[in-house]
């Protein structure tokens, strides 16, 4: 294997900006109704004074690097009982081949999670993909939320009139960002389970869909309708600047009843997240909106 000094330097930087991890997450493992199997980390006080938080991580990213390593998890457990899945075709969870195992059904995995561990309610949020799901969610089990959260996504318009009328985001290029993601394309292959050699050539070859680590949620198609005017339940939205914010937020902003608005200044996609990278400004911002909102 040979690396370039640039890619090398990435991938030491984001190994050696992992900060130790507070509390060591338990791993825990459930069966979905068709027969795959779920693995999720949790960690805090069942019985402390917050509620329950369930997180989704984003397309092609694991439960541990997207909350864990980069010390959210480690900023909620304090006061919370926190919850990540690994969703299927991710990390330690099996990653069925068949495209008719994915769909709606990653939706439908947090819920059965949550019916597994006896979570009635809980501030319900994700990452990028993670916060596709979660909008699903809202659109299909609203009941189960307390608050809702989205990173790197939002709530889109799907009314061609209001499309044309976005505002424009700020365009804007980090000349670390495709370094970047090329060497969390690498780890987060390998925590899929891949060798550093299979993960290498994924990461060189341009994104493609594939059926087992590259599964998705539910396309727009797919996707069950949001009433956000009929939803009680506040919503907080963070993206970077440079991560077209005003494109993911402006429906909600219109007709959500509760939504706060976060934008990083100077992130993109992934330097908002990062460790290393991120801002504390993105902790802050999601650990006060949970517990300004923290009703069972």
């Amino acid at each position: 294997m040979r690396l370039t000094l640039p890619a090398l330097g990435l991938l030491l930087v984001v190994a050696a900006t992992a900060p130790a991890l507070a509390v060591q997450p338990t791993d825990g493992y459930f069966t979905a109704h068709d027969g795959v199997k779920i693995h999720y980390l949790e960690a805090g006080n069942k019985n402390g004074p917050g509620a329950p938080v369930v997180l989704i991580h984003g397309y092609t990213g694991t439960a541990l690097g997207n909350w864990f390593t980069n010390g959210i998890a480690d900023a909620l457990i304090g006061r919370h009982w926190v919850v990540a899945i690994d969703c299927r075709g991710h990390g330690q969870s099996d990653k069925p081949h068949d495209p008719a195992k994915y769909g709606p059904q990653m939706a439908e995995d947090v819920v059965e999670l949550m019916d597994h561990l006896k979570i009635e309610k809980a501030h319900i949020g994700g990452y990028s993909m993670g916060g596709s799901i979660t909008g699903q969610l809202l659109a299909t089990h609203p009941e189960r939320f307390i608050t809702a959260h989205f990173g790197g996504s939002g709530i889109m318009e799907t009314d061609p009139e209001w499309i044309a009328k976005l505002p424009k985001d700020h365009e804007g290029v980090n000349p670390m960002e495709a370094e970047l993601s090329h060497g969390l394309r690498i780890h987060h292959a390998m925590d899929n389970g891949m060798s550093r050699e299979e993960a290498e050539k994924l990461a060189s070859a341009p994104p493609a869909p594939r059926p087992a680590a590259g599964a998705r949620p539910a396309g727009a198609a797919q996707r069950p309708a949001i009433d956000l005017a009929k939803l009680n339940i506040p919503i907080i939205i963070i993206n970077g600047e440079f991560d077209h914010p005003r494109a993911k937020s402006t429906r909600a902003a219109r007709e959500a009843n509760d939504v706060t608005i976060v934008v990083l200044p100077g992130k993109q996609h992934l330097s908002a997240i990062v460790n290393g990278s991120m801002p504390k400004e993105y902790v802050n911002s999601l650990v006060g909106f949970i517990n300004a909102h923290d009703q069972i």
